[in-house]
């Protein structure tokens, strides 16, 4: 059994869902030496997320984070009060609520060298904040290399 690990900063994005499966695979060559394993992602900020969803239409990464902004609206537009917390603006509190929903980390299974997502998957950062931000996800494999 052997592990490995590195942190992997994003590149720094505004709103918006982005698939990101090629920076995290360009970022982890160490993939390529485990027969089997299982990769974890883990996104070390409370204002963003990472998902396991379609890889091939950008409409459904756009339709993503409209979907989240109708479930959890930001404190603008008439809703003041909605929240209590908004030390960062008023996208703050509606940012962690959709970090929790959608959640901190995903697992991947590692496959003779490459990760084995479905033919339609892909790795999705959500940022959930107006502005952009620099993140970084922890990179942990575990495994047999081959």
């Amino acid at each position: 059994m052997s592990w490995t690990q590195k942190t992997i900063q994003l590149p720094s994005k505004a709103r918006g869902s982005y698939l990101i499966t090629d920076t995290i695979i360009s970022q982890l060559p160490e993939i390529r030496q485990y027969k089997v394993g299982l990769l974890n992602l883990f996104m070390q900020h409370t204002s963003a997320a990472l998902s396991l969803n379609e890889n091939w239409d950008e409409d459904v990464r756009a339709d993503m984070s409209d979907t989240l902004d109708r479930i959890v609206p930001s404190d603008k537009n008439g809703r003041e009060g909605l929240y209590r917390h908004s030390a960062e603006g008023d996208d703050d509190m509606p940012a962690h609520v959709k970090s929790a929903l959608i959640g901190a980390s995903v697992t991947i299974p590692i496959k003779d060298g490459n990760i084995a997502t479905g033919t339609w998957q892909g790795v999705w950062y959500l940022e959930f904040r107006a502005r952009s931000h620099s993140r970084k996800v922890v990179a942990t494999i575990q495994g047999e290399k081959a």
